[in-house]
């Protein structure tokens, strides 16, 4: 549910994985995330176009056929052509190279209570990225509109109503997002001309309008912001990524989530301190990362299992940190509580908390600084 954005070179695309925190560059159509991570599992797009996903698999979360978690990476059932995938809180969608969007685990929304193993969404073409929340899915389609479906007892489908759909309903107003991230219950975008846009659950001041409590259903812009390339949400929080590298963040804060030093909740968006030269930024539930320029990764927020990767725990960091022993990452992605980074050769390494698996190496045992995901 955290989310991630590799900064565009010139000539190429950049995917970006809003929901997940997660990005990386894939074809000149499809945008999104090579790794997503959910509340307790994980999940990656292999070179071969395969899925593999690893951790807590009570519902199905793995795609596997079954319901037995592990703590190593397993096969998705049936997908060959994923180019980006996202994960909610106990879901999952990979978006394929034909267009299509196959989801499994807590899949109600579909008309499935669990579904182990991939299913078809219906109703939509043309699908650019996809990103997943708390039992609601949405996708961005060629030509910047957006559809969502799933529970909206929040607004967080945009389409003016609280009423719940199993199909794909069209969210108001937006016709050029080019990325796109989920919440637990809000959802958010970056337009083309660099504002972003914010809908749904508004506690907190997710939404970023400088208000709070008030929810909306339909679509409205965040404060200040005119430049963004991407943006990452999560259960109560949000960040962008700027043009310039800068990282700004609003929501909650009481764990240093909006890392500028406090712990205040901002419903405004403020300037995550020191970070000038992000690529991709990832939000998790309590604390949130960034790939910066050349691979380094910094981390910011709450870290009682480890999940900020300094070597630390049970430490609040209000402000960013960098995480140890990680020069060459791509793309990140936050779950609940834990952080996982695919590098530039393949492989992908994990940290924090890991009672289910969800680091992917053979364990169940936490660790405060990366730990090498068996077999990716």
């Amino acid at each position: 549910m955290g989310s991630i954005l590799l900064a565009p070179a010139c000539g190429a695309s950049s995917s970006f994985d809003t929901a997940n925190g997660v990005s990386a560059t894939t074809n000149t159509k499809h945008v999104g995330t090579l790794i997503a991570a959910g509340e307790d599992h994980t999940c990656a797009v292999r070179a071969d176009s395969t899925v593999r996903c690893w951790g807590l698999n009570i519902l199905g979360d793995l795609g596997n056929g079954n319901s037995t978690s592990s703590s190593v990476p397993v096969t998705v059932s049936g997908i060959t052509n994923a180019v980006a995938v996202a994960a909610g809180w106990d879901d999952t969608c990979a978006l394929e190279s034909d267009d299509n969007v196959q989801c499994w685990g807590w899949v109600d929304d579909l008309k499935y209570d669990v579904a182990n193993m991939p299913v078809t969404v219906s109703s939509i073409g043309n699908t650019t990225s996809v990103a997943a929340g708390c039992s609601y899915e949405c996708v961005t389609l060629t030509g910047g509109t957006v559809q969502c479906w799933g529970f909206n007892t929040d607004g967080e489908l945009g389409n003016g109503t609280t009423t719940d759909s199993s199909l794909p309903v069209t969210v108001s107003g937006i016709t050029n997002a080019t990325a796109i991230a989920a919440g637990c219950s809000h959802t958010c975008v970056v337009l083309s001309s660099g504002l972003v846009q914010c809908w749904g659950w508004n506690g907190n001041g997710v939404l970023g309008n400088g208000t709070t409590a008030t929810n909306s259903p339909l679509p409205v812009t965040v404060s200040g912001i005119t430049n963004a390339v991407a943006v990452a949400s999560s259960w109560n929080n949000s960040c962008a990524l700027l043009n310039d590298g800068t990282v700004h963040c609003w929501g909650w804060n009481g764990n240093g989530e909006l890392g500028n030093g406090t712990r205040t909740i901002g419903t405004l968006p403020e300037t995550v301190s020191g970070i000038t030269d992000a690529v991709a930024i990832a939000t998790g539930f309590s604390h949130s990362c960034a790939v910066l320029k050349g691979g380094a990764i910094q981390c910011w927020g709450f870290n009682n299992y480890g999940e900020i990767g300094n070597g630390t725990t049970l430490t609040i960091n209000p402000l960013p940190v960098a995480v140890t022993g990680i020069t060459n990452a791509i793309a990140v992605a936050a779950g609940s509580h834990h952080t996982c980074a695919m590098l530039n050769d393949n492989t992908v390494q994990c940290w924090g908390l890991n009672h289910d698996g969800q680091l992917g190496n053979g364990t169940t045992t936490d660790s405060n600084v990366p730990v090498t995901v068996t077999g990716f």
